[in-house]
C-alpha cells in the first residue's frame, strides 16, 4: 500500500552497522522500483543476498496471440483451461498487452522452489483456495476473495493450504496501487475511499532463517524462466523497514457505493496502474429511486477493453455465465445487458454478484491457450 512499515531488528540510522551477537555485520539490501526515486525498503540479511552459485535457463515464456483477430464480444469458460501443477511455472496466459498480462493458475502443491518476478509486479486474485504467502518480509495468510500483491523483485512462495486452488494472476509493467483520487496529498486514504488502511494486511511473523545449503529461486526476466541457486535460505532477514513489501486486500472488505440511480463502473475501482484499472463488483443494495433501472445502460468502450472474471454464478446484466467465466468486450463495439436482463432488474433490491474487472487502455490480445475454452455463440446472445 506504500505506507511505512517495519518489522524486526533495525539500527537507529540507515546504512549504519547492525551486528550479530558474535560481532559479524548483517548485510543490507535496498529493494525498490524506479531506480532510487520510487518506493523502497531496506532489509538486513544474515547472509549476502548476492551469493548465487549457479544459474540456468528453464524455458522461454514468450506470449503467443491467436491468429484470428475478428472483432466480437467474447465469453470463455476457464474451467476448460488446462493448467499444470505449479503456480510459478505452469500458469496459462489468457490475455495480454504491453501493460498487463492476465493468466490462470490452478496449482495442486506448493512449489519446492521460491519465486521472483523480475519483469512485472504480480497481483493474484484468489478465486478458490487458501494458504500463506511467504517472503523475507514475513508471512501473509490469504483466502478466497483476496487480492495478493507482490511487487517485482521480491522473493516469495505461495504455501498452499486447503484447496482446490484457482488463481487469476495479473502481471503488471507498472506498480499496482490505490487510485490517486482515493488518496490525500500525503498518501493517506481519504474518508470517501471504498476501503481504509485497516483493510490492507501486511507481513507478520518475521523469522530469520539461518540455513546454509542449496536453495532454488525461479526468476522470471527477459521473457524467460531461470533457476538460480543461493547458498543460503532466502528468508534470512532479521529486520526491514520501508514502503515496498507484499500485501493483501480482500474483495469482501471493499465498500460498494450505491446511488439513487445506476452508478458507472469507476465507483467499483479498486486498484490502478499505468495502462489499466481493476474493479470489484460486490454484493450490495440496488439503486433506490422508485423508477431506477439497476442493470447498466448499454455503452461503447471507447479507448478501453473490458474483461470480467465472474467469481460467483450471479451477475445482474449477464446470462449464460457461471463461476469461472471470463468475458471480453473490446474497444469499438457497444455492449450492455442481454435481452431480458434490463427488464428483470426493475424492482430488484439486492445483488449477490462477485466479479473482478480489468479495463485496459490498449487493445488486449487473446492468447492461443484460451481458444479451446471459448463459447463461440456468445456474441450473438444479444440478438
Amino acid at each position: 500500500m506504500h505506507r511505512y512499515h517495519r518489522l524486526g531488528q533495525l539500527p537507529a540510522k540507515r546504512h549504519t552497522a547492525l551486528r550479530r551477537a558474535d560481532g559479524q555485520l548483517h548485510y543490507e539490501e535496498l529493494i525498490g522500483n524506479r531506480g532510487f526515486s520510487g518506493p523502497s525498503s531496506l532489509l538486513y540479511h544474515l547472509h549476502m543476498p548476492t551469493a548465487i552459485h549457479s544459474s540456468e535457463v528453464i524455458k522461454e515464456v514468450k506470449l503467443e496471440a491467436e491468429p484470428n483477430r475478428d472483432l466480437r464480444n467474447r465469453h470463455f469458460d476457464t474451467e476448460k483451461v488446462a493448467c499444470g501443477p505449479s503456480l510459478t511455472q505452469d500458469r496459462v496466459p489468457l490475455m495480454f498487452n504491453s501493460d498487463v498480462t492476465l493468466s490462470l493458475s490452478r496449482p495442486i502443491a506448493t512449489d519446492t522452489a521460491f519465486a521472483r518476478n523480475g519483469q512485472a509486479d504480480e497481483m493474484v486474485y484468489v478465486a478458490e483456495g487458501e494458504g500463506t504467502l511467504e517472503s523475507a518480509f514475513g508471512d501473509i495468510a490469504y483466502g478466497q476473495g483476496d487480492y495478493v500483491v507482490v511487487p517485482r523483485g521480491i522473493v516469495h512462495r505461495f504455501a498452499l493450504g486447503s484447496g482446490p486452488h484457482r488463481y487469476l494472476v495479473f502481471e503488471s509493467g507498472d506498480y499496482v496501487r490505490a487510485p490517486r483520487r482515493y488518496r490525500g496529498d500525503h498518501g493517506q486514504l481519504l474518508e470517501g475511499a471504498p476501503y481504509s488502511e485497516r483493510d490492507f494486511r501486511v507481513p507478520v511473523n518475521l523469522q530469520a532463517r539461518d540455513e546454509k545449503g542449496s536453495f532454488d529461486i525461479v526468476v522470471k526476466a527477459h521473457e524467460m524462466l531461470s533457476r538460480i541457486t543461493l547458498d543460503h535460505h532466502p528468508f534470512d532477514v532479521v529486520g526491514w523497514d520501508g514502503y515496498y513489501y507484499p500485501y493483501a486486500f480482500s474483495i469482501h472488505d471493499f465498500e460498494p457505493k450505491v446511488g439513487r440511480t445506476h452508478l458507472p463502473p469507476p465507483v467499483h475501482q479498486t486498484f490502478e496502474a499505468e495502462g489499466y484499472v481493476i474493479c470489484s463488483f460486490c454484493p450490495r443494495p440496488y439503486d433506490f429511486d422508485k423508477n431506477a433501472i439497476p442493470a447498466p445502460y448499454a455503452h461503447t468502450n471507447a479507448m478501453s477493453d473490458e474483461v470480467i472474471f465472474y467469481a460467483s454464478a450471479q451477475f445482474m446484466s449477464r446470462k449464460g455465465v457461471s463461476f469461472g467465466s471470463l468475458t471480453l468486450h473490446p474497444d469499438g463495439l457497444p455492449h450492455g445487458p442481454q435481452p431480458g436482463r434490463t427488464e428483470a432488474s426493475v424492482g430488484a433490491t439486492w445483488t449477490d454478484e462477485l466479479a473482478v474487472m480489468l479495463d485496459t487502455f490498449k487493445p488486449l490480445q487473446v492468447a492461443k491457450g484460451l481458444l479451446d475454452a471459448e463459447d463461440l455463440s456468445y456474441w450473438r446472445s444479444w440478438v
